[in-house]
């Protein structure tokens, strides 16, 4: 199997952006915690968050993400369980996620994208930041209007986990990596 250097490697390759960058970061940060929460092979579930839209910034569409990607990550030797999972994330694929593995990356990957915005808005970022503040954002349709609700629900239901522990796995994965994310403690 591939090491997580070669899958940073070559998420670099594939991703420039600062901001597709800082989301893989956000989900890889919430698998680690929820992989060590299950008692899962961390190294696998952090790569599965990393590389999960590694192919999204050169093919965007439908009909490309996450099918390239996977195809790469194939070629390249990556276990079938996070092929799966990556192509499990994406609604539209038609793979289905049976795996805990597959139900976590798509639980964490609205969630930490919207826990990004939600640290944003806050003078302390990710520090001290709770279930309720973010139960309380996603309520407002406005804020964050491209991230899918229903995708947030559904992923904590999969889980069978309830939505405010759900949130707060993520948040504490996401704390845990704050630097990397671009979250400075607070002065």
């Amino acid at each position: 199997m591939p090491s997580y250097d070669d899958a940073l490697s070559l998420f670099h390759e594939w991703t420039t952006t600062e901001s597709l960058r800082r989301h893989a970061y956000a989900v890889e940060a919430a698998m680690a915690h929820y992989a060590l929460h299950f008692g899962e092979d961390e190294a696998l579930w952090r790569m599965t968050g990393l590389l999960h839209d590694m192919d999204y910034e050169k093919h965007p569409t439908p009909d490309k993400h996450p099918f390239v990607g996977v195809k790469v990550l194939r070629e390249r030797g990556f276990p079938e369980s996070l092929c799966e999972a990556i192509l499990g994330h994406a609604t539209y694929s038609g793979v289905p996620r049976n795996t805990r593995l597959a139900k976590t990356l798509f639980a964490v990957d609205e969630l930490a994208g919207f826990i990004t915005a939600v640290a944003y808005v806050r003078p302390t970022n990710l520090e001290g930041m709770t279930p309720r503040s973010v139960k309380k954002k996603l309520k407002d349709k406005a804020f964050a209007a491209a991230v899918s609700r229903d995708d947030i629900r559904v992923g904590a239901a999969e889980l069978g986990i309830e939505l405010a522990e759900h949130i707060a796995h993520v948040i504490a994965g996401m704390q845990a990596d704050a630097s990397r994310l671009g979250f400075a403690a607070p002065a």
